[in-house]
């Protein structure tokens, strides 16, 4: 029996717009097709972000493409997919999301090996422009000492 391949998509503008304050790892209700479309990898997490409705928190902005073998089955690509999470984590979010310039974001989304899909949601702050020039600089300086590292050997 083989291995499935590892499925992790990341969100990774999330990480440059915002400063990640607590992460949290959430279950996600999926309809079949939307699964299936999550093994092939067909999913953008670019716009993603969390907002509380009647005290349940949902994932809002997640493209996960239609399944190409799905039939009048298929899901809505854009819907809104509720999240699993203890009501201890539930209220402690919900009471810091409150704070003023705190928002939940999507960061990455696997599948554990029982076949489980998962999000991690982190609460965040959003950075300042001076703060994505530094996280540019030193991107850029550490990749300029990997390749000096690379050319003396």
């Amino acid at each position: 029996m083989t291995k499935p391949p590892k499925i992790s998509i990341k969100n990774k503008k999330a990480y440059f717009q915002y400063e990640i304050l607590e992460t949290y790892t959430a279950g996600i209700v999926l309809t079949g097709t939307e699964i299936k479309s999550i093994r092939m990898s067909k999913v953008s997490m670019v716009d993603a972000y969390c907002r509380f409705i009647n005290g349940e928190l949902w994932l809002t902005g997640m493209h996960i493409a239609e399944y190409s073998l799905g039939t009048y089955n298929n899901h809505e690509p854009k819907r809104e997919r509720k999240l699993l999470l203890n009501r201890t984590e539930l209220r402690k979010l919900l009471r810091s999301s409150q704070e003023k310039g705190l928002t939940i974001v999507a960061l990455k989304l696997f599948v554990t090996p029982r076949g489980l899909a998962k999000v991690d949601i982190g609460l965040a702050r959003g950075k300042k422009l001076h703060d994505k020039r530094e996280d540019l600089k030193r991107k850029e300086s550490k990749r300029e000492m990997d390749r000096l590292k690379q050319n003396r050997y």
